[in-house]
């Protein structure tokens, strides 16, 4: 609050837009009309503005007894709601032998253009007057610059000391800027720092971004900037926990161990059978989307809260809790398709590290993996106003019970497989199939395994047989009927190496020889012709 000595230079202070003087105690109006003003700034000058009770234009005392019932009712304009945003102002009595004087000082406001009942009042100079529509416009414009992010501001409880700045350096630096042009830079890091906004030259301190990316400990200034990650062995969080961990540490250090988190931990991949010729690989969840989602979490997450990002495991869906809900111009009617950055330094930074790309696109490709894997849609809870939320299902084709993966197909032109095919057969049955099979080559039949087992007189097994019957594949010399089928136009070494999913080297030297007098060579005479092509003999 201003001093005693002060307000007396004020009386008759030249720096009449900072000034209102008056005699009046009973007129709210105007007392709130130039509160709104000096809230306004208009000038631009940065500094607070007075509005003084007791006291002619000339700077003279009225003699004003200031009794507390005016205080009172003076103080009660900051938050009467006739002036919104609600300005920032104290109201204190001072009181001189010529008289007591009543001073609100109001600061100016970061949130302009400010109004009284709907009308924006600003000083020009000893005058109050309503601005017109340019001049709010200008305040408006200044309203966006004042509105700095949370990541931006500096940290004052930290110190250069607390930021890594080797690492900042050359893990941005020197990425952002060049080798050569960080290297010539024969600036105190201060500067070089505060010239990519990882540093408050003002207030002498790092900025809350640089302690998030490059801080030796981050959470002594920002308690909730790390992951808890729990493995529950059920489907909620009353069931048993397998696993729990706590990541933290800057960026740098935290986004790598999450990346490890994911290859070794989460992640997991078996074999299923997909068609007679070959088994695939397959993930419970598509590692680049669930990077993508805790990547996009770490991103746009509510620095200021001390709530941890939570990566909870369950049987069977993944759970990603992240503080702060959707920000700016993105809302729940839009969402995915508009973006807006929280922390926009923080964002830049991590682009520059190569984590995300800034395109937004992450959402629609997380689903497109999902898709693919064989994963349900990721679950986007936009609607918590404090937090954001995504749910996401094992895949399908990781818990398919028979070991199938579900809607899997030949290379080439051979469609999927039927029912038939994916029936499981017992030591007898793979002896007669096989048996069949070989009859088939040396006949020069060409039929699909759907049309052997259609043909063939159906066995009908008792519970107890299906139980007691061991699963097995379907032999290799049914393979070769495939292969027989799927040769019945020319093909290269390469397609028939991909359509059975194997290696070159494998067909050339165990399948093909075996099949030798029933294909035959696009190029005979020349048997490792680089075009060299194989058919089935009789087709055309």
């Amino acid at each position: 609050m201003i001093t005693k000595d002060e307000i007396q230079e004020l009386l008759h202070s030249t720096e009449t837009y900072r000034v209102e003087r008056t005699t009046s105690t009973g007129d709210m109006d105007k007392f709130q009309e130039a509160i709104c003003a000096f809230a306004n700034d208009l000038p631009n000058s940065r500094k607070k503005g007075y509005l003084i009770l007791g006291a002619y234009d000339n700077g003279e005392l009225s003699g004003l007894k200031v009794t507390d019932d005016l205080l009172k009712k003076i103080a009660a304009i900051r938050s009467n709601g006739n002036i919104l945003p609600i300005p920032v102002m104290s109201v204190d009595r001072f009181q001189f032998p010529e008289g007591d004087l009543l001073v609100a000082e109001v600061s100016p406001s970061d949130l302009p253009p400010v109004r009284y009942r709907g009308r924006t009042f600003i000083r020009i100079g000893p005058r109050r007057d309503i601005a017109t529509e340019a001049e709010e416009r200008i305040l408006a414009e200044r309203r966006m610059s004042f509105m700095a992010t949370f990541d931006t501001m500096p940290c004052l409880a930290a110190k250069l000391n607390d930021v890594n700045t080797d690492l900042l350096r050359t893990k941005y630096l020197i990425p952002l800027l060049g080798y050569e042009l960080v290297e010539s830079d024969t600036r105190p890091i201060e500067e070089q720092m505060a010239a990519v906004g990882m540093y408050d030259t003002e207030h002498q301190c790092p900025t809350y971004a640089a302690v998030v990316l490059f801080g030796y400990k981050p959470r002594r200034f920002m308690p909730g900037l790390y992951v808890q990650y729990v493995c529950f062995k059920g489907e909620d969080v009353t069931s048993e926990v397998e696993n729990e961990m706590q990541l933290e540490g800057n960026y740098c250090e935290l986004l790598p161990r999450l990346e490890s988190l994911l290859e070794l931990s989460v992640i997991k991949k078996k074999p299923v059978f997909v068609s007679i010729l070959r088994e695939e690989m397959v993930s419970n969840y598509p590692y680049q989307a669930i990077r993508e989602l805790l990547l996009n979490a770490c991103m746009h997450r509510d620095l200021q809260s001390n709530t941890p990002l939570r990566f909870y495991e369950f049987a069977g869906h993944l759970e990603i809790l992240n503080a702060g809900g959707l920000y700016g111009n993105a809302r729940p009617e839009n969402f995915p398709s508009v973006n807006d950055y929280r922390n926009p330094l923080v964002a830049s930074a991590m682009k520059t590290l190569g984590y995300v790309n800034m395109f937004n696109r992450g959402v629609g490709q997380v689903q497109t993996d999902l898709k693919e894997n064989g994963n349900q849609p990721a679950e986007f809870n936009v609607n918590l106003i404090t937090a954001f939320k995504v749910d996401v299902k094992v895949s399908q084709s990781y818990t398919n019970e028979n070991g199938v993966k579900t809607g899997g197909k030949f290379g080439g032109d051979v469609p999927s497989l039927s029912p038939a095919l994916s029936q499981v057969l017992s030591p007898d049955e793979e002896k007669d199939a096989s048996t069949d099979a070989k009859d088939a080559i040396s006949s020069s039949k060409v039929a699909t395994l759907d049309e052997k087992v259609a043909s063939s007189e159906p066995k009908v097994a008792t519970s107890e047989e299906k139980v007691a019957s061991p699963k097995k594949k379907i032999s290799s010399e049914e393979m070769a009927i495939y292969i027989l089928e799927y040769c019945s136009t020319w093909r290269s070494m390469d397609e028939i190496a991909q359509f059975a999913n194997r290696d070159k080297n494998y067909i050339r030297n165990k399948v093909l020889p075996r099949l030798a007098e029933k294909l035959e060579k696009e190029y005979p005479d020349v048997p490792n012709h680089p075009r060299q092509r194989y058919r089935t003999i009789g087709r055309s």
